[in-house]
């Protein structure tokens, strides 16, 4: 079955065309007919799966079919991060090439004014991160008063990073009347919850098992203690000469010191996170899309939006305290058919996260000892600290299902 069965437009029939794609994915065969309908849609598919054109495509097809003179953000999508934003804000892009619908940006990190200008120019399609959108909302600098197709990119994270005020004061700016999309590589009672409150009689479209972590990834877990693993990450690299590697940590000193510690090793390093300015964030990713940096060191806020061809490896330098962030860390590698490597590091005091990980994925991750790095068993892990931090996670996650706030992690993105 073509993209040509699912009723697509010409104009973007070409484009899919052009990027080399020949069959829908499963994802796409079942959401664009859904969207083509006029159906709300809860949809969940692994990443690297093509969930961007599965809503992509039939909002275009829509907005063709009901084109009219006047510039007027028809379409809305709503992303955790500036990095998926601009990836989301590129497919749209790509795919609406041979037409004369017109996207546009708003995130923050940059200067508002470009964005202001591109606002009063027109765009029938607005990719906006919360936090900068409504800065615009009360800047009175965009117009959403048109919206009649809304977008959830990645909801799940939204929530995570305590966008939820921002959402519902959105949400008071948009018409009643509209199709809302919700699309996500993971769901949870939180998501679930959110759902009844945006969808209507939505349909459910879940192409893989909930959760499932996507298996053209090979999952390894490494056990080390804690002051060995930037010892073991940098043996790793050298000695089986990769080029191209991804390495998430927990924290922005952690990546910053990371990297430090990894360039001394003689691989050259970089790191990007929360912190970074906008700029320095896509210099740094363009210059380890090039080749020109081996290694990148990021946190969470980059588990999803990167979109690297031919990533092979991804290394898990901690643990994520959000277990469904395993799975989008993962999922930078393996993506459009190719296979990848996935490397957790796994310290003695850190086995409850993974306990955590393997009872989202529905999974055992099997361990093992890379010689020469094996674990001192005979060290006693501050069991106290963990214990803190497992309980301050836990009631974490609570709030997260109830739409609390989660603390401080709340950014402008």
């Amino acid at each position: 079955m073509g993209f040509s069965t699912l009723g697509i437009n010409e104009d973007l029939l070409k484009a899919v065309v052009a990027q080399g794609y020949k069959e829908p994915t499963p994802i796409q065969a079942s959401a664009i007919p859904a969207v083509l309908k006029g159906k709300d849609v809860m949809a969940g598919a692994q990443t690297g799966t093509g969930k961007t054109a599965a809503f992509a495509l039939p909002l275009l097809q829509k907005i063709l079919e009901n084109k009219q003179q006047n510039l007027a953000i028809k379409t809305l999508v709503l992303t955790p991060t500036r990095e998926l934003a601009q990836q989301v804000h590129n497919s749209f892009e790509t795919y609406a090439q041979f037409t004369d619908i017109k996207s546009t940006l708003a995130y923050g990190g940059v200067s508002i004014k470009t964005q202001v200008k591109a606002l009063k120019t027109g765009a029938d399609i607005l990719v906006a991160t919360p936090g900068r959108l409504f800065d615009h909302i009360v800047n009175g600098t965009v117009d959403l008063s048109h919206v009649e197709y809304l977008v959830f990119d990645e909801a799940d994270r939204m929530l995570d990073m305590g966008f939820i005020d921002e959402i519902n004061r959105i949400l008071k700016r948009l018409p009643p009347k509209r199709q809302t999309l919700l699309f996500s590589a993971t769901f949870d009672e939180a998501i679930f919850k959110l759902s009844k409150t945006l969808l209507k009689n939505p349909e459910l479209i879940e192409v893989n098992e909930r959760n499932k972590a996507t298996t053209q990834v090979e999952q390894v877990v490494y056990n080390v203690d804690a002051d060995r693993k930037r010892e073991l990450v940098s043996h790793l690299i050298g000695s089986k000469n990769w080029q191209q590697v991804l390495i998430f940590t927990r924290t922005k000193q952690g990546a910053d010191a990371l990297a430090k510690e990894m360039c001394k090793d003689g691989l050259k390093t970089q790191s990007i996170h929360g912190d970074k300015s906008q700029g320095a964030r896509e210099k740094a990713l363009l210059e380890f899309k090039s080749g020109k940096t081996r290694v990148l060191v990021a946190t969470d806020v980059a588990a999803r939006g990167l979109d690297i061809e031919q990533l092979s490896y991804v290394i898990n330098y901690e643990l994520p305290y959000i277990a469904e962030d395993y799975i989008h860390r993962i999922g930078r590698t393996g993506r459009a058919g190719s296979t990848g490597l996935a490397i957790s590091l796994l310290s003695p005091d850190e086995n409850w996260l993974l306990e955590e990980v393997e009872a989202v994925i529905k999974d055992r991750l099997p361990q093992q000892w890379l010689p020469g790095y094996e674990p001192d068993l005979t060290k006693k892990p501050a069991k106290d600290d963990f214990k803190n931090t497992r309980s301050a996670q836990k009631r974490r996650t609570k709030k997260r299902a109830s739409g609390e706030k989660t603390g401080n992690n709340r950014r402008r993105r």
